[in-house]
């Protein structure tokens, strides 16, 4: 008899099962507003690191979800799901990386550089200032980069031929966003992919629908401008001068250094996988490294996983201790490590992402959010108010991708709409209005760095701007927007149905 009083309390406990209770409004925004707040305080005022702050904003998600009745597995599990999920997208980061430091050290990014420059007309200085600084960013996949090495060789110019400095400033900005913005290089181009799910070629093409009209407009007013001013006969400042024979003196030219970039773009217009496309092309510039640079092998694995350094130039006629500051910033870039800061701010918004997913609290918000969305054209414009608001608040372009783009995907999935609609948009109006903003650090760093006020090189920085008009046209007529079919938004839907299983 006593064995069977025993087992009857087990059997009760049992069958108990725990009590989940869904979010109020105010509890799903706790989470939200501490991660705003603290990057809004923490990282803009103090300059604090973001990723512990990231992290705190899910410790405090994490107590909202226990308090709901979640358990640590459950959100353990949850974040797991997220990791799984992103890993391709996160294995493309890290090739990005290897690609950078081999296409530096096998030369082809040097070239477009020295060639880029050669082709610099002073009468029409700010449309060369813009379509340089494109070329240069396309092919490095940094906007910071470019601006810091190319566009100050063009602040020079700009001076020393009495220009309007900050229409140059302006176009400079916008180039190098152009080309930060189409490279597969880029890690915010890339990070846009990742949180929105969508094949990264796909997610750069879908960007031609605005980017294009932009640059076409920016193109236009620059060359106006330029026909409008003086500048012929102007010399070109010595530091470009500098610049090119150093480039010259380290790399040996061949045109067999552009066939790495041509291996990208045939994998792009193709669409084979990413990853094996950037390892043939990253393998290419290697060979090309050791066969017409002279580098060693040990030095071209240097460069693949920790990045180029002049150091390992022994070229005749080379000096590193005579070098200007400007060719190291040029050149000592890329690897595999350089992608690890980019990385530690994706795993944290991960942590974070998945740890609110538990409780449902998203979906809250964004049910709530998109009450007032009626048309595909309110919602893309709702986005661009998201991803505005994101940057004015955390500064953080990185952030500002990832966090709209886990918020808003199901929603676009689940009114028939293709992710790379969300990603483009988000883009739009993070990533490439960081600059123009003056308290952000991408707007602080090119206001230094050039030399002009932000607020004084904005009205120049067309294409930096004329995005979001464009994105909101598209989204009210419809032109290049991308519906799913019935299939792909039942498979879609399929991957948030098995994410709410694994946190139940």
């Amino acid at each position: 008899m006593g064995s069977k009083q025993d087992k009857q309390p087990q059997q009760s406990k049992k069958k108990k099962e725990k009590v989940i209770k869904p979010p109020t409004l105010f509890l799903a925004l706790i989470p939200v507003f501490t991660m705003i707040l603290l990057l809004s305080l923490g990282y803009v005022l103090f300059e604090l690191p973001p990723e512990p702050l990231i992290i705190i904003s899910a410790v405090v998600a994490g107590i909202v979800a226990i308090k709901l009745g979640h358990s640590y597995d459950d959100i353990l599990g949850s974040i797991s799901e997220k990791i799984a999920k992103t890993m391709p997208a996160i294995l493309i980061l890290i090739t990005v990386g290897f690609m950078i430091g081999s296409w530096m050290v096998g030369g082809t990014i040097p070239m477009m550089i020295y060639y880029g420059l050669q082709i610099i007309n002073p009468q029409f200085l700010i449309i060369t200032a813009f379509l340089v600084t494109s070329i240069v960013s396309i092919c490095t996949g940094t906007s910071w980069g470019s601006a810091g090495t190319i566009g100050v060789a063009f602040m020079g110019v700009a001076a020393g031929m009495d220009a309007n400095m900050a229409a140059v400033a302006g176009a400079v900005v916008a180039g190098a966003y152009f080309g930060d913005k189409l490279s597969p290089l880029s890690d915010t181009t890339n990070i846009a992919a990742l949180a929105t799910g969508v094949n990264l070629y796909e997610h750069i093409g879908h960007l031609l629908y605005t980017t294009i009209p932009s640059f076409i407009v920016a193109s236009i007013v620059y060359v106006i401008t330029g026909l409008n001013s003086g500048g012929a006969g102007v010399e070109i400042p010595e530091k470009v001068g500098t610049i090119m024979s150093t480039l010259n003196t380290i790399f040996s030219w061949n045109w067999l250094l552009i066939l790495p970039i041509l291996i990208v773009l045939g994998g792009s217009l193709t669409k084979k996988p990413t990853i094996p496309v950037m390892l043939i092309s990253s393998f290419v510039a290697m060979a090309n490294a050791m066969i017409f640079q002279g580098f060693s092998i040990q030095d071209v694995m240097v460069s693949a996983v920790g990045g180029f350094d002049l150091s390992m130039v022994s070229a005749a006629g080379f000096d590193i201790a005579n070098v200007i500051p400007d060719i190291p910033r040029l050149l000592n870039r890329g690897g595999m490590s350089s992608m690890m800061g980019t990385l530690l701010i994706c795993f944290s918004a991960i942590v974070f992402a998945g740890t609110v997913s538990v409780t449902k609290s998203l979906d809250l918000i964004i049910n709530r959010l998109m009450r007032m969305v009626h048309s595909t054209g309110s919602l893309i414009l709702s986005t661009i108010a998201v991803g505005m608001a994101m940057i004015g608040i955390t500064s953080n372009g990185q952030i500002s991708i990832l966090m709209p783009g886990e918020m808003l995907r199901e929603t676009y999935i689940r009114r028939g709409l293709h992710p790379k609609n969300l990603s483009r948009t988000i883009e739009d109006s993070a990533s490439i209005i960081e600059p123009i903003l003056p308290w952000t650090a991408a707007g602080a760093y090119m206001a230094g760095t050039l030399g002009v006020a932000t607020l004084d090189y904005l009205p120049w920085a067309v294409l930096c701007w004329t995005g979001i008009i464009f994105a909101t046209i598209w989204g009210y007529t419809g032109f290049g927007i991308a519906k799913l079919s019935p299939e792909q938004q039942q498979e879609m839907l399929k991957e948030f149905d098995t994410e709410q299983k694994v946190a139940q």
